[in-house]
């Protein structure tokens, strides 16, 4: 084992490293009052074409603690880009869905990603590309399996 430490830790510390590049490149560009955490809210929402989800299922998929998510979750609900209304079935829960401006907040965002993600990919030939991201969803799958 080398200084560096084991395989498996310095997998973890690259993509780590790649994380934190990628989030000050993307946190540079996003509108005005648009954090990181938000933009990653209206993404699973659309990606996933979830209709609504409680904080805590929210909560769980981001790997982050309910009141993390609530309070990012009341930050967009003032702004307009999610609802959050009671749970029909458990009056002490709530159900959160994104709204017609959250989607349109996603798009935007997704606008203003395209420099970061240009200058990203001028520098990663097709080559890596294709190699790299399906190694990385198996990794992600297994991790994700862990978990459960």
């Amino acid at each position: 084992m080398s200084n560096k430490g084991p395989p498996v830790f310095q997998l973890f510390t690259e993509i780590a490293i790649i994380n934190q590049l990628a989030q000050a490149g993307f946190a540079s560009v996003l509108p005005k009052g648009m954090t990181i955490a938000q933009f990653t809210v209206l993404n699973h929402f659309v990606r996933l074409g979830h209709d609504q989800q409680s904080p805590a299922q929210l909560a769980s998929a981001f790997q982050i603690t309910r009141p993390t998510v609530t309070s990012t979750l009341a930050r967009m609900e003032k702004a307009g880009l999610v609802a959050i209304r009671p749970d029909p079935e458990d009056g002490r829960a709530k159900l959160v869905s994104v709204t017609a401006a959250g989607v349109k907040m996603r798009e935007l965002c997704l606008q203003r990603l395209a420099g970061p993600l240009a200058d990203a990919d001028a520098v990663l030939s097709r080559e890596t590309l294709a190699q790299l991201l399906p190694l990385l969803q198996d990794v992600r799958a297994k991790l994700d399996r862990l978990r459960d």
